[in-house]
């Protein structure tokens, strides 16, 4: 009974805004080794179709005019720096020899979007729980380490606004978290690192489309994953219906829970 009552409140505790994902996580995993999880089989039945829904309504949050815009100003600097992390990702997979999906979800989600690039990908190559819980692990303390002590060593090094900006933006893999060590170093700072994560974040669609195509011609079973169409139509509307924006930002954020 006490087991049931903490899992629903911790569910509805995860869905306020305030409350982050790398928590949310922390929470899930104390809960699994202190209570015997009662709904493991429901949980596992409909958490791949939430996180679709989830990556659909992560669509909202951008603006595709702005987004072409800024690409074509960081396509060069992003392009280069998500080709140089899949090398040395691939380079640790062989050297380590970890799990390639394993290996494939931690290198997604460090060369684009943190774990918006790691919920994308594990419902593309339609993964287990557990794979994708080390994969957000991993990149979740990164994030939380580099929030730390980004905005030190930028002063340290005495970078400029426009240097820790576009620094952050590169090497920080998840939005949040690139804001918020921007922020803590100035106005021109979060401007230009806000920019040129917008370009980086673009490079989950052409990924996405890959990996599908490569994980098709591997598995017989593979699924079309159509919430990546759902996620560029919401992106087309919150581009083409900019009077819903307070809209969008609920459900986005919503969405990021």
């Amino acid at each position: 009974m006490i087991a049931r009552i903490v899992y629903f409140g911790l569910l509805l505790f995860t869905f306020f805004p305030f409350v982050e994902s790398s928590v949310a996580l922390l929470l899930g995993i104390g809960y699994g080794l202190i209570f015997q999880n009662e709904f493991g089989e429901i949980s596992k039945r409909y958490s791949k179709k939430l996180l679709n829904i989830a990556i659909i309504g992560l669509g909202l949050g951008l603006n595709l005019h702005e987004a072409v815009s800024v690409s074509k100003d960081g396509f060069f600097l992003t392009f280069i720096s998500v080709l140089s992390v899949f090398t040395l990702g691939f380079v640790f997979y062989r050297l380590l020899k970890i799990n390639k999906n394993t290996s494939l979800l931690i290198t997604s989600g460090t060369a684009i979007c943190g774990g918006s690039a790691i919920a994308t990908i594990s419902s593309v190559l339609q993964l287990k729980a557990n794979q994708i819980t080390i994969a957000m692990a991993v990149v979740f303390v990164l994030n939380a380490i580099a929030l730390m002590i980004f905005p030190f060593i930028g002063h340290y090094f005495q970078l400029s606004q426009y240097q820790f900006g576009l620094w952050s933006a590169i090497a920080i893999h998840d939005t949040s978290s690139v804001v918020g060590a921007a922020k803590q170093y100035g106005e021109q700072a979060l401007e230009v690192a806000t920019t040129v994560k917008l370009s980086r974040t673009l490079w989950i669609f052409p990924l996405a489309l890959l990996i599908g195509y490569f994980n098709k011609k591997e598995n017989s079973s593979y699924k079309f994953p159509y919430f990546i169409i759902g996620f560029i139509a919401t992106m087309l509307i919150a581009t083409n219906f900019p009077q819903g924006e307070k809209v969008y930002h609920i459900l986005q954020g919503i969405s990021k829970q």
